[in-house]
């Protein structure tokens, strides 16, 4: 199993899974969510109706319709209210269903963007921590490639410090 930080559009990505940071409806917003939404087409949309929304730290897939990925898993970030309720551990709850919904699609490689860091708030450098920690404790059998997806330069340079041997 590679875990490789990444720079760049998690829409252009040819994985068999990429992770969408959704809000609780599966519905489409700003951020990743939106991107998403629109690299993937109408479809994903109306698929995601049928899902009937995601509670926060859970994950839904769906086919990637539009998207080079297979499957969208849809999942829904904590909401930063400084760290005292709940975050660190719904952040990895992300992550982890993530993987466990991805791996039962029969997935071997996923993309994570930088789940709640951007309208959620969470702080950057810790939900950094959270996402390598936890991916780095998946099933080695269960997966060939993760990539942890930095938009910007200082997510991906945040990633990179963070992974082993980077």
């Amino acid at each position: 199993m590679r875990i490789e930080a990444w720079c760049g559009d998690i829409t252009t990505l040819e994985v068999d899974a990429i992770v969408n940071a959704a809000n609780r409806s599966l519905l489409g917003g700003g951020g990743v969510d939106g991107s998403i939404h629109r690299a993937a087409g109408p479809g994903l949309l109306e698929e995601c109706r049928l899902l009937g929304g995601c509670d926060t730290g859970d994950a839904r897939l769906t086919r990637g319709h539009r998207l080079r990925a297979r499957w969208v898993v849809h999942t829904v970030g904590p909401v930063w209210r400084g760290g005292g309720h709940g975050e660190d551990g719904a952040l990895a709850s992300c992550y982890r269903r993530s993987l466990e919904v991805a791996s039962g699609a029969g997935a071997r490689s996923i993309a994570f963007p930088a789940i709640s860091t951007g309208a959620f708030g969470f702080p950057e450098m810790r939900a950094a921590r959270i996402a390598v920690e936890t991916v780095s404790r998946a099933d080695p059998s269960a997966w060939d490639r993760i990539l942890l997806v930095g938009f910007d330069r200082a997510t991906h340079e945040r990633y990179r410090t963070l992974l082993p041997g980077a």
